[in-house]
């Protein structure tokens, strides 16, 4: 793992490279865009495989309806474009045609989180957890930085059934091990500690990799834990880490009801209380801006985190 200055690339390298391998591999695998392709990562699979590529245009739930489709037909489909219209505005589709069935087909959700930056709030995904992993059958994934992504993208298409997979639009930090041995289902302890525990999944996992290294300075000990399934959910790692910190912080870009926070809250009230603070978005809408500023001006960029640590940890 490179925690030393690692280079900055997009999360969507990995689900496309991941796309156009598997394409080799086996030729059931068909992908659908929605009118944008390179800035979602697919270009990858459309450029080694256009027979196998199709652009519905900006058609979100009629392309998760054909992708039902295919499933039911043999294929492995696809479908990827902005979280917000792939995981929100096709609920209906993924729920009845996907779900429902339990087809085996992969959504691709771009731009996850505020961090997509000037787009605004209509195509920030703040929600989509929530709503994928209510769906019975549903597989949730959040990698944390390229290497990972690609990890996760090659373990849905290996998988069976539907699956999410939810991926940022900015650049960051690729720390992970490209040869990891990736697990759905088990989490990644970035870091080892015992005062306090930080849960963290998607680009957070770096910030709370930093936040930790800050604590150190003042004297804490922070174990850090990388969320990069979130269902199914990690509960032996969760409860663990509870165990042996008695304090939890979580940290996402998303809203702080029915995401990550919420799933960690339904694992450790049932299993292990301990005292735990959800940071993420509070029940409010993005803007514009770049990506520094929005992190900042809601509290999920180092320094607030920081911040808002301390005064948990103090408590």
């Amino acid at each position: 793992m490179n925690t030393e200055n690692p280079q900055k690339t997009p999360m969507k390298n990995g689900f496309g490279q991941a796309l156009a391998e598997a394409g080799e591999k086996n030729k059931n695998i068909v992908c659908l865009g929605a009118d944008i392709t390179n800035s979602v990562g697919m270009n990858f699979f459309k450029d080694k495989f256009p027979e196998r590529f199709f652009s519905l245009g900006i058609a979100e739930q009629n392309s998760v309806a054909v992708a039902a489709g295919l499933a039911l037909s043999g294929k492995i489909p696809v479908f990827s474009t902005y979280a917000t219209f792939a995981a929100m505005r096709t609920a209906d589709q993924i729920r009845v045609s996907l779900c429902y069935n339990n087809v085996h087909a992969i959504i691709g959700g771009a731009h996850a989180g505020i961090s997509s930056g000037p787009d605004g709030a209509t195509h920030q995904a703040l929600e989509d957890i929530a709503v994928t992993r209510s769906l019975p059958g549903m597989t949730v994934f959040s990698p944390c930085d390229e290497n990972q992504t690609r990890l996760a993208t090659t373990a849905a298409i290996k998988s069976t059934g539907p699956c999410y997979i939810r991926y940022c639009r900015e650049p960051v930090p690729n720390f992970t091990d490209p040869d990891d041995n990736f697990i759905t289902g088990k989490a990644q302890v970035i870091k080892k500690g015992s005062d306090i525990g930080i849960i963290a999944t998607g680009s957070m996992v770096w910030t709370a990799l930093q936040v930790a290294y800050e604590l150190e300075k003042n004297g804490f000990s922070a174990q850090v834990l990388n969320i990069h399934t979130i269902k199914p959910i990690d509960n032996e790692a969760i409860i663990k880490t509870a165990h042996k910190t008695k304090k939890i912080i979580t940290l996402e870009e998303h809203q702080v009801y029915g995401g990550l926070g919420s799933a960690v809250a339904e694992v450790l009230s049932q299993n292990y209380p301990v005292k735990m603070k959800i940071i993420g978005m509070q029940d409010c809408f993005g803007e514009s801006g770049s990506p520094a500023e929005l992190l900042k001006k809601y509290g999920l960029d180092k320094d607030s985190i920081l911040s808002q640590t301390l005064e948990f940890i103090y408590e």
